[in-house]
């Protein structure tokens, strides 16, 4: 079975409390059609299982099926400079079929960026660099194709539709 390597660290974007029992890493694509079937499904995953949930996103974008996946990576990481990430991550996964550069300059401003902040932050190496890093990272952790999960560490390769989930999620609350 595969190990998250690294593990989460201060570097990553975290919802949820650092201590809690249960730590979901996703490794998306914000182009990716599965990833987007996901994204609602993990929100309710988070609802459910509140505090024993801590959620954890990995850029993984799969640029040759998925030509604007790195931007709308490099767009989210600029958010969070802002820190603003995780309302970047979520407007893109909402507006999956319109990811090019103005589209993603809209979501910038309608989440409250500081847009001359946005344009110059998004020409940074270091963003486009975390994106490379979680890329890398996900290689390392055995990550294949996107959406992949690991829980407590572990790559989870079962199934992540809804119920089904949350049932094996909170078996794992009993096993800690």
């Amino acid at each position: 079975m595969s190990q998250l390597k690294p593990p989460v660290n201060s570097k990553d974007h975290i919802q949820g409390k650092a201590t809690a029992p249960l730590e979901l890493v996703e490794y998306g694509d914000y182009q990716c059609l599965h990833c987007g079937h996901a994204y609602p499904i993990i929100k309710n995953v988070q609802r459910s299982l509140g505090a024993d949930l801590k959620f954890v996103f990995r850029n993984f974008p799969l640029a040759e099926a998925h030509p604007d996946a790195f931007n709308a990576a490099v767009a989210a990481e600029t958010a969070g400079l802002q820190h603003k990430f995780w309302e970047m991550h979520d407007i893109i996964f909402e507006n999956q079929e319109a990811l090019d550069s103005e589209s993603l300059f809209l979501y910038a401003r309608s989440i409250g960026l500081d847009l001359e902040r946005f344009k110059n932050d998004i020409q940074k190496n270091t963003v486009t660099e975390k994106v490379e890093i979680d890329f890398e990272s996900g290689v390392r952790s055995g990550v294949n194709g996107t959406p992949s999960f690991f829980i407590n560490g572990k790559k989870y390769n079962g199934d992540w539709e809804e119920d089904v989930f949350i049932q094996y999620l909170k078996s794992q609350l009993t096993v800690i």
